[in-house]
């Protein structure tokens, strides 16, 4: 009698106890959870007008290394235009008391449709000039020009979460 009561306790022992470990009657939700939602937006940090000019990976345009920007990067040269790369005046520079750093995308607008949109700060320009781009370009692509009132605008991505 004994014995049938140990077994049947080590019975329910075996079968109850490690399911209710598992089984709670607190096992919902006590508060509702929401996803998070990032929203990454583009905020204008830094607008300025320019002027504007275009400019060969040349050495009658660059110095004695072409193919070499300021920042160190490499241009290809069977495929200058695709880089869309600016070089920028030294005034502009975060280096030389600007807001512009190498590296950053700005925004560029009031040129063409065909040039208009966004560049990468990769070069800087002669020191006696101020307030001006140059947009890297091949000389095959048969584009020339000065523009001016062009605007170049800095934009920060920043995530928001809702």
């Amino acid at each position: 009698m004994v014995r049938q009561r140990l077994i049947g306790l080590f019975f329910l022992m075996v079968t109850f106890f490690p399911s209710r470990l598992l089984y709670s009657k607190t096992d919902f939700a006590l508060s509702i959870k929401l996803p998070i939602r990032k929203i990454k937006q583009r905020l204008p940090v830094y607008t300025h007008r320019v002027a504007a000019s275009v400019y060969f990976p040349d050495e009658a345009q660059t110095d004695a290394s072409p193919l070499i920007t300021a920042d160190g990067s490499h241009i290809n040269r069977d495929s200058v235009r695709q880089h869309r790369w600016i070089a920028v005046s030294r005034n502009l520079l975060k280096r030389w008391g600007g807001k512009i750093h190498y590296g950053d995308s700005i925004d560029v607008s009031g040129i063409s449709p065909e040039l208009d949109g966004t560049y990468i700060v990769r070069d800087t320009m002669n020191k006696r000039l101020k307030n001006t781009i140059d947009l890297l370009v091949d000389r095959h692509d048969n584009i020339m020009g000065h523009w001016k009132n062009v605007r170049i605008t800095k934009f920060e991505t920043v995530t928001v979460t809702n």
